[in-house]
């Protein structure tokens, strides 16, 4: 073989080595779904997850791992741009699924940077970001909030979106528009509709209480809810499948995989109805562990387990929709230790299951109680990949990996956590400090906004080393403890990011300190559903 030939062969095969060691990455976002719901977690948890257990045993559990907000939309937002949700425009809430795309143009995602490493992308599941539909003349969508029933059919549905998940990084997508209780009620792939919906209907909120139901509106015939779990799974499978050669070959794979369980509607199938002796609740967190291990067994059968970081998490604490109180009789809290639930600024509204299972670098049965959150997958993506971040992306991120390799950190280590409720509220944490800008949950457990006690101090200050569950307000106590974290908050807001580096502007201007809101809708009866 001549030299220059040879030379160029060497360097081919040494590309192709670099192009294989690239890992896979499998990133599965749960819905609702409480911490004390993972029995490895919660080992007084009445439900089985054989499969999440499985991801824990194999891999790392990160027993102190958050999401930004303590709500859907906000969180996928800081999932997939390592950014904190609050510095957008969405300041409170939810958007619906009709609503305009909420990730700013131009802005980095998670999935760009790895298509840009030679990546390719698959969004399958719940997308909730906002994505622009087509409007009929003369009609309106809500930018920033669920749609009114009004507003339910303003969308021409025969013609496809633009700057859904394909205008940022995605190269695939298959999934819904938003949560399962929210239209449309059909599947889309890639920038259409797959079936139009000409039908106008609700779905059930709770497999067997025909007296609660989603929102009505536009919905695909046949589109029941009960395939919508099941179908996701059989298109992450099939993905899989298609991709493992390629994947063993040097063309790595990203699955964005964010589930619609077990959020309302609670609907699990016939199959898993009574299997877990508690509620349809209890059911449909087994029936969503099952799909789990369906993807599991996907990645054994095709050889890819060792070598795909797998992640799996949820968006925010369990949702009061699970009927709490029905649980806690029979033994069994969504939240575990922890105070509160879904919407709320307490850890039991933003402190989630995060369990990290990567074969080829990452020690099985490990624990760690490094602080975490969902918006520092971007950051540790890029260094896994050796990707460098632009100084106007992922503000807020910071890579975990060396915690998951047990080796001394290479950058700066996430050593605060600035927390928001579905109402807008702060929450600051730093060691084990953390202040709440507000006298109650800031959501929808009690106190709720507005409605705490006369005379309740203005802030919270908990101690979490000694006091897990809040229970305890030591402000009066520790005013320069107050006074510090206040300040260090107010600081990272006005600089634009956490992560050291240039300063950016904000988006919106932000108040942080909220002396009186409305409380935040909570579920209501009959056909009028909840904010989710």
């Amino acid at each position: 073989m001549r030299p220059f030939l040879y030379v160029i062969f060497v360097l081919s095969v040494l590309s192709l080595a670099s192009a294989a060691e690239k890992p896979n990455f499998l990133f599965i976002l749960c819905d609702d779904l409480g911490t004390g719901d993972v029995k490895c977690l919660n080992p007084e948890g009445k439900i089985a997850t054989p499969n999440m257990d499985r991801i824990a045993r194999e891999g790392m559990t990160f027993t102190d791992a958050h999401t930004p907000s303590s709500v859907c939309s906000p969180t996928r937002y800081g999932t997939l741009t390592g950014r904190y949700n609050w510095r957008t425009k969405l300041q409170n809430g939810v958007l619906g699924g009709l609503s305009p795309r909420l990730i700013e143009q131009g802005r980095m995602t998670v999935a760009s940077m790895l298509k840009a490493q030679g990546y390719h992308t698959a969004a399958i599941g719940k997308w909730h970001l906002g994505m622009d539909w087509i409007i009929k003349p003369g009609q309106t969508v809500a930018e920033l909030n669920i749609e009114s029933r009004e507003q339910a059919w303003s969308v021409d549905f025969t013609r496809p979106h633009t700057n859904g998940p394909l205008s940022v990084g995605f190269d695939s997508y298959f999934g819904i528009a938003a949560s399962l209780d929210m239209v449309p009620y059909v599947f889309i792939k890639d920038d259409r509709v797959t079936v139009q919906p000409t039908e106008d209907r609700e779905l059930e909120m709770v497999q067997g209480e025909p007296k609660k139901f989603t929102r009505k509106g536009p919905a695909a015939p046949g589109f029941t809810g009960y395939e919508v779990l099941p179908t996701f799974i059989d298109k992450t499978v099939a993905y899989l499948d298609e991709k493992a050669a390629d994947a063993k070959s040097g063309k790595p794979f990203f699955i964005y995989l964010p589930l619609t369980a077990p959020h309302t509607p609670i609907l699990p199938n016939p199959e898993w109805r009574g299997k877990s002796g508690l509620n349809q609740y209890g059911d449909f967190v087994m029936e969503t562990d099952a799909n789990i291990g369906r993807v599991l067994k996907a990645l054994d059968h095709n050889g890819l387990a060792e070598n795909t970081v797998i992640i799996l998490t949820s968006d925010n604490g369990c949702s009061p929709s699970a009927d709490y109180p029905a649980l806690l009789a029979k033994g069994h809290n969504p939240s575990g230790k922890y105070r509160g639930h879904k919407a709320d600024v307490y850890e039991g509204g933003h402190r989630v299951p995060f369990l990290v299972r990567w074969p080829a670098k990452v020690k099985a049965g490990q624990t760690t109680k490094q602080l975490t959150c969902l918006i520092d997958f971007t950051a540790t993506a890029a260094e896994i990949v050796g990707a460098t971040l632009p100084e106007n992306a992922a503000e807020d991120s910071f890579s975990f990996l060396s915690t998951l390799l047990g080796q001394p950190a290479k950058g700066p280590q996430r050593e605060s956590l600035i927390s928001h409720s579905i109402g807008g509220y702060f929450a600051i944490r730093e060691g084990p400090w953390k202040l709440a800008l507000c006298p109650g949950s800031g959501g929808w457990s009690e106190p709720r906004p507005g409605k705490e006690p006369a005379g309740s101090p203005p802030v919270q200050l908990f101690n979490l080393d000694d006091d897990l569950s809040e229970t305890k307000n030591l402000q009066a106590e520790h005013p320069e403890i107050v006074a510090k974290l206040a300040k260090q908050l107010e600081t990272l807001v006005a600089n634009g990011r956490s992560t050291p580096g240039a300063n950016q502007a904000n988006a919106v201007p932000i108040d942080l300190w909220k002396k009186k809101a409305a409380a935040p809708k909570a579920k209501g009866k009959g056909k009028k559903a909840a904010v989710k």
